[in-house]
């Protein structure tokens, strides 16, 4: 009963620091990433559809992406999604076959505030390990009848060594993304 628990709680957290990991990668650095462009969302028969289900993404230089669509219907609605989304900054041309999208430099501010959302982000997904943490600990406290106070408490100091491993990866994550952003 304890192990399963734990293995959920285990499961749980893994899944979330990967969460994390990719919610990062979508905030943009000084190169162009196609991970950046994979989620937004594109107007298609009515429905928002990710960028990455309608198009093929290649990055043949640092600050220039071509958007290929398997549909050439598509076009209009690619680019007017690729401009119009927050935080991007970029700047779509369509020649009736691609869209040629490309980034400005980041500037020493711009670069700052990313840093800041970073944070935010990590905070956030910090916040969903610790509510984790929080039904795993519940869950073992309903245990109390059915198994010794000594297993629980063992548990317990399982999940605290448990999640303090899975923020600190978060954390590690952070700096890594930190770096990137303030590298010129």
């Amino acid at each position: 009963m304890i192990s399963d628990v734990m293995t959920e709680a285990t499961e749980k957290m893994a899944k979330a620091v990967d969460v994390a990991k990719d919610d990062f990668a979508t905030v943009r650095t000084g190169r162009i990433n196609a991970a950046l462009f994979q989620k937004i969302p594109v107007e298609y028969y009515g429905s928002p559809t990710p960028l990455a289900q309608l198009a093929s993404l290649q990055t043949p230089e640092a600050r220039t992406l071509i958007v290929t669509p398997y549909d050439k219907s598509a076009l209009k609605e690619i680019e007017r999604a690729i401009a119009t989304f927050p935080n991007l900054g970029a700047s779509p041309t369509n020649d009736g076959e691609i869209v040629r999208v490309t980034i400005p430099e980041l500037s020493a501010e711009r670069r700052k505030e990313f840093v800041k959302i970073v944070k935010g982000k990590g905070e956030d997904h910090k916040v969903v390990l610790r509510n984790i943490r929080r039904k795993a600990k519940d869950d073992l406290d309903a245990l109390k009848g059915e198994v010794s106070d000594d297993d629980i408490a063992r548990s317990d100091k399982e999940l605290d060594a448990l999640t303090k491993k899975h923020v600190d990866q978060i954390d590690e994550a952070l700096k890594k993304k930190e770096a990137e952003l303030l590298e010129v």
